[in-house]
């Protein structure tokens, strides 16, 4: 079942109360809470009250977008990550596959990545939380093909990928990628940029529409109700937001 939300860090400038009235204004279902703003690691009081805050609006938590980068030091260990996401109620936890891209990364680099993936996997599933791999350049899930190969490699039931159009892509590749990883496709990120450019969602409304038609065809071993969130929008704009959340709730319907 196809769902709608927002992508916190698309106001970072915003309050907590004002990300999830703006939310409830749109009419979408839920939100995706970023970890640099809104729910810092570690601070768990603060975890459970936005978790509670948006439950009690009727929203829902979609997932902790942490920005744990796998297979290298963090600033806070996965633990602590995994701790804030319990105390928010988060489903899921998305993290990122390293910090280089598939062309820059010795075979010992990709290794470390793929075990520390299988690890975290492994100590978020005792608490019942997924995986979801950030689909991003300058980390190994930089390509539909590479996504794959890091999946199969670690081949962990409790590791998806998110999808998001790769800037400076054609349309017919983007169509390729989405049946590349949709065994393990779990959410995805909306948006509409010409490279460094945030563009209202309407303009590529039916490139929109293709990639949602063939998301809905697929066949998943995502079982869950699949979120599609807005992820950044044009002057980062409350009117533009608005009348993207209109386009991206006609998409899904």
């Amino acid at each position: 079942m196809n769902r709608s939300g927002l992508v916190s860090v698309t106001f970072r400038q915003k309050t907590t109360e004002e990300v999830i009235e703006l939310v409830q204004r749109a009419k979408l279902d839920g939100i995706e809470w970023g970890s640099d703003v809104h729910v810092p690691i570690g601070d768990l009081e603060n975890a459970k009250s936005v978790g509670a805050q948006t439950r009690a609006a009727d929203l829902d938590v979609v997932a902790y977008g942490s920005y744990y980068r796998a297979g290298i030091k963090n600033e806070y260990p996965f633990s602590d990550v995994l701790e804030t996401a319990v105390a928010l109620g988060a489903p899921a936890i998305r993290v990122w596959a390293g910090d280089k891209g598939t062309e820059r990364v010795s075979d010992e680099e990709w290794k470390a990545v793929a075990d520390d993936i299988y690890r975290i996997a492994d100590l978020a599933n005792e608490e019942n939380i997924q995986v979801h791999l950030e689909y991003h350049a300058a980390t190994l899930t930089d390509s539909a093909e590479n996504t794959m190969k890091v999946l199969n490699a670690i081949n962990h039931p409790n590791v998806f990928t998110y999808w998001q159009p790769s800037v400076g892509r054609f349309h017919d590749e983007r169509l390729n990628n989405i049946k590349q990883v949709a065994p393990r496709l779990a959410n995805v990120h909306v948006f509409n940029w010409d490279f460094i450019f945030r563009l209202p969602l309407a303009e590529a409304q039916q490139h929109w529409q293709d990639y949602v038609d063939a998301i809905n065809s697929i066949q998943s071993e995502y079982t869950n109700s699949r979120y599609f969130m807005l992820e950044f929008v044009k002057d980062d704009q409350e009117s533009q937001f608005e009348k993207d959340a209109e386009i991206l709730l006609e998409l899904i319907k």
